[in-house]
């Protein structure tokens, strides 16, 4: 098991963004905001057609961007001449946003899938992931709800740390593209056996939950959870977790315990 004492400090979620000012989830202006509060945060990597991954969270353009149409459609070039909505943040690739940090704060990158990519879309995703971050100093992890994915880091790149992200799974429609039997798996973590990961991310709305909490006391894996917006979510989450990930507040400086490079 790898340290990860330096995650027992709150992330901002994609970014330290605050529409009020600006500042769009995701974007350079977010990731600036989190490291000038000396804030560890989340954020999302899409695999753009080109093989770059890039930094994103939605599927689809629409609601961020001045554009329309499905990410994956989409080359590095093409991403990079849009623009955020109300902004001039350009989107950036993952090496662009690892030089943007260099190791000045944590980082958690979650890898986006439609749980669709075949094995060796898995593995090429997986390894244009873990290759800039091969010479990346400074604390980071990957995660991800897709148990394909966290099996390939586990397979392709054991030395990163590794989350799996799960929560529920009660909204069908939401989640629609999975079975009941591949939501129930979900919820109780039942790909621990195949993922090994060394953290779980678990959704504040569904804890206290047994699954999460005997992966935290039996098997000694840090628990994260996600999004805390509210000061009940963050009361909850200070009892059962080792961190938060946050939006929509900005915690006490005190309670961040960003460190610099290792």
């Amino acid at each position: 098991m790898p340290d990860l004492s330096w995650m027992s400090q709150p992330f901002a979620h994609r970014g330290l963004h605050d529409p009020a000012k600006g500042i769009v989830e995701n974007t350079r202006s977010a990731v600036q905001a989190a490291i000038d509060h000396g804030f560890g945060f989340e954020t999302d990597l899409r695999l753009a057609s080109c093989g770059e991954v890039m930094v994103f969270h939605d599927a689809r353009l629409d609601r961020l961007i001045e554009a329309t149409g499905n990410f994956d459609q989409y080359n590095k070039e093409q991403l990079q001449a849009l623009t955020f909505k109300g902004t001039s943040d350009k989107m950036m690739s993952l090496p662009e946003m690892l030089a943007l940090v260099e190791g000045k704060v944590p980082l958690l990158l979650e890898s986006k899938s439609d749980w669709q990519m075949s094995q060796s879309e898995t593995e090429r995703f997986v390894r244009n992931i873990a290759r800039p971050l091969q010479t990346y100093s400074g604390h980071f992890a990957v995660m991800s709800f897709d148990p394909a994915i966290v099996a390939a880091f586990r397979k392709l790149a054991p030395e990163i740390p590794r989350g799996l992200i799960s929560e529920r799974y009660n909204d069908g429609k939401y989640w629609h593209f999975l079975s009941l039997r591949q939501r129930l798996s979900q919820r109780f973590l039942l790909s621990f056996s195949r993922t090994h990961p060394d953290f779980i991310a678990y959704n504040i709305k569904a804890l206290p939950a047994i699954a999460p909490l005997i992966a935290r006391h039996l098997f000694k894996c840090p628990l994260l959870t996600w999004t805390v917006r509210t000061p009940a979510q963050q009361k909850r989450a200070q009892r059962y977790c080792d961190a938060m990930i946050f939006e929509g507040f900005v915690p006490p400086m005190q309670q961040s315990k960003a460190s610099r490079s290792p």
